[in-house]
C-alpha cells in the first residue's frame, strides 16, 4: 500500500489514494497503523476515494487513530486538497467532496461551505 505522511497545523495524517489502488481499513488495522512505536503513527487517516455522485470530485473518508470514522477535519482537509493535486488526481484549485455526513468544497486553505 502506498501512502503519504502529511502534517497540518500540529496534526499529522496518513493519506491514502484509494482511487488508483484497492485498500480496506478495518478499525483494528487503523489502530495498528496509528501506533507511533510500531506503525506509521498519525492523528488521523485520510482516504481519497472515487466519488459516489457525478457532481463531486472525490469521497473523503476520515478516521481517528482509534479506528472511528468522523465527518470532518479542517487541518486534514487542507492536506487532502494538497495530496490530490500533488498526486495528479486533479488539477482543480477547488474540489467538491462527500464525507460521512455531507458534501462540501475544499481548497488549499481548508473546507468551504457548499450546497449541491
Amino acid at each position: 500500500m502506498q501512502f503519504s505522511k502529511m502534517h497540518g497545523l500540529g496534526n499529522d495524517f496518513m493519506v491514502v489514494d484509494a482511487v488508483t489502488q484497492n485498500v480496506f481499513f478495518s478499525p483494528e488495522l487503523i489502530r495498528r497503523l496509528a501506533d507511533r512505536h510500531q506503525g506509521v503513527g498519525f492523528d488521523q487517516l485520510l482516504v481519497v476515494e472515487p466519488p459516489y455522485d457525478p457532481d463531486l470530485d472525490f469521497h473523503y473518508r476520515i478516521f481517528n487513530a482509534d479506528g472511528s470514522e468522523v465527518s470532518q477535519c479542517g487541518n486534514g482537509a487542507r492536506c487532502f486538497a494538497r495530496f490530490v493535486r500533488l498526486k495528479g488526481l486533479t488539477n482543480k484549485r477547488e474540489i467538491r467532496v462527500s464525507t460521512a455526513k455531507w458534501p462540501y468544497g475544499i481548497n488549499r486553505h481548508g473546507m468551504m461551505n457548499w450546497s449541491g
